[in-house]
Order: structure tokens, then C-alpha cells, then sequence
């Protein structure tokens, strides 16, 4: 089914997307903590790398952005997911009814209707 394929290509991009958002928190620029030394430590802390607050507030932009699209797609994906769901359950029922019209149909003699193929894997018999 051609929908079964968007879903999962939806679901491929996500977590693409969230693997991306988490491999920018994870490289994010932290203090680093002063190396001990062979001699005596002195009280005085090592200067910790900075970064200048243009390229941070750059890229803290470009992270809340893509936690948005990645919310924005999780949102679709959940929406997808119920579309397939109503779906599927609107095609069982559409089986059910033509074997229930078929088994009335050879009760009373007559040729039954033949059941489309599209609808063969949504039995539940």
C-alpha cells in the first residue's frame, strides 16, 4: 500500500532529524575542565574555551528550529498514523460486509460477489 511507504519514509526522516538535533546538543561547546598537572596545583582555575555569543545565539537558533520541525513531523507522523489506522479499520469493515453479503447471497442460491484483491489482506477470516 502506497501509504504504508510515506508513513515509513515520514518516520525515516524523523528520526534522522532527532539523531541531527542530538548530535548538535551533544558536540554543543561546554567549559573545559582544567587538565591536572604533574607539579602542584595551583588555586587558580584555567580560563574555559568560549564561544563568542554570535555564533552560539546562531546556532541555538538553528537547534530550536529543528526541535520545531522535528515536533512539526512528529505531529504529522501521529496524524498519518491515525488516517492509516481509520483506514484499515474502514476496509476490515468493507470485507466484513461483502462476506456477510456473499453468505446471504449463496443462502439464497445465487453466485456470490467476487472480492476485490485490494481488500483480500484486510480480512479477518
Amino acid at each position: 500500500m502506497g501509504g504504508e511507504s510515506t508513513v515509513l519514509g515520514v518516520v525515516i526522516a524523523v528520526v534522522g532529524v532527532i539523531g541531527s538535533v542530538l548530535v548538535a546538543r551533544m558536540s554543543a561547546p561546554r567549559a573545559i575542565r582544567p587538565v591536572p598537572t604533574a607539579g602542584p596545583v595551583e588555586d587558580e582555575e584555567r580560563p574555559a574555551l568560549e564561544v563568542s555569543p554570535e555564533i552560539w545565539a546562531h546556532f541555538s537558533g538553528r537547534i530550536r528550529g529543528l526541535e520545531d520541525k522535528v515536533d512539526h513531523l512528529t505531529e504529522l507522523v501521529e496524524a498519518q498514523t491515525v488516517r492509516v489506522t481509520t483506514l484499515e479499520r474502514l476496509l476490515r469493515q468493507a470485507m466484513r460486509i461483502i462476506r456477510q453479503a456473499n453468505r446471504r447471497l449463496r443462502g439464497a442460491g445465487l453466485e456470490p460477489e467476487t472480492v476485490p484483491p485490494e481488500l483480500i489482506p484486510y480480512s479477518i477470516d
